[in-house]
């Protein structure tokens, strides 16, 4: 039974190729690792602290002069977090609204969005901790960790994309998600000044890149495709030609009018034959 689950979980992280359950099943586990040291290590009686260990080697610091020597660090502190809360509401955020970004695009766009979104955040946090007088006498001590910035991306990335989806809230009934990432980003503006203001500003610049990604994208401009992996050359033998009736592919022009329909309408407006269009695209 036990060994049934980890093999599903395995599959569904390591093989489905599905990247949403990829990077929640990476984050939890980077969770779950630290967690278990960090109770080994007290009931040893070992002196280590591995959160300590973490803020110094593996989140982002603020100071330009640790770049250099923690230059990689802007990819290691969108994998980490720094308590149970923090992860839960990160993993539920990209869980939510990252089955909606991928209902309509594919799973290369997702990991564009989800990792330029944390180096935008990252940018973000670092140019302003340097540039605003507000934050200097905390910026050779500050230091950013957690995925907020890249779920942030997919969160405005989605909105952008299909602003009057709507999702059912709690107390509130249905939400179209455009007024919760508007919600989201108030909030982050307002959190600039106040104790968590690293995470605000990184969450901003993941916003940023999420909005202007899926901006270029309907403009026709994917940056995704930095990722699109190339087929390789073969040569086929005696092999009848493929009639082009068994390929019947949708194109940019009708993905472009379905997506503006939604737009306006809602998915839920969109007949069945267009809901078919979309999931083929998004399977391309």
């Amino acid at each position: 039974m036990n060994n049934n689950i980890f093999k599903e979980l395995k599959f569904k992280i390591f093989q489905s190729g599905n990247p949403l359950f990829f990077y929640i099943g990476i984050n939890v586990i980077l969770f779950i690792v630290p967690a278990l040291i960090s109770i080994f290590c007290l009931l040893g009686g070992i002196k280590f602290n591995i959160y300590d260990w973490m803020s110094d080697y593996l989140a982002l610091p603020a100071a330009v002069s640790a770049l250099p020597t923690h230059f990689y660090t802007i990819i290691t502190y969108m994998f980490f977090h720094a308590g149970f809360l923090h992860l839960l509401f990160n993993m539920l955020g990209l869980f939510w609204f990252g089955n909606i970004f991928m209902n309509f695009l594919k799973a290369r766009q997702f990991h564009f969005v989800y990792l330029a979104g944390g180096m935008a955040g990252a940018i973000f946090y670092i140019a302003a901790f340097n540039l605003f007088p507000f934050f200097a006498s905390s910026v050779n001590s500050a230091v950013l960790i957690g995925a907020s910035a890249a779920v942030m991306a997919i969160i405005v990335g989605t909105a952008t994309l299909v602003p009057n989806y709507a999702i059912f809230l709690m107390f509130f009934g249905e939400v179209k998600i455009k007024y919760l990432a508007i919600a989201y980003v108030i909030l982050d503006i307002i959190g600039i000044t106040s104790f968590n203001a690293g995470g605000s500003l990184a969450h901003l610049g993941g916003a940023l890149l999420g909005f202007v990604f899926i901006k270029s994208l309907q403009s026709g401009k994917d940056w995704s495709k930095i990722f699109e992996r190339k087929p390789k050359l073969k040569v086929v033998r005696n092999e009848q030609p493929v009639k082009k009736a068994e390929f019947k592919g949708v194109s940019q022009q009708e993905i472009d009018a379905i997506l503006d329909k939604i737009s306006t309408s809602g998915y839920d407006k969109l007949s069945p034959v267009e809901k078919e269009k979309l999931f083929k695209a998004s399977k391309d």
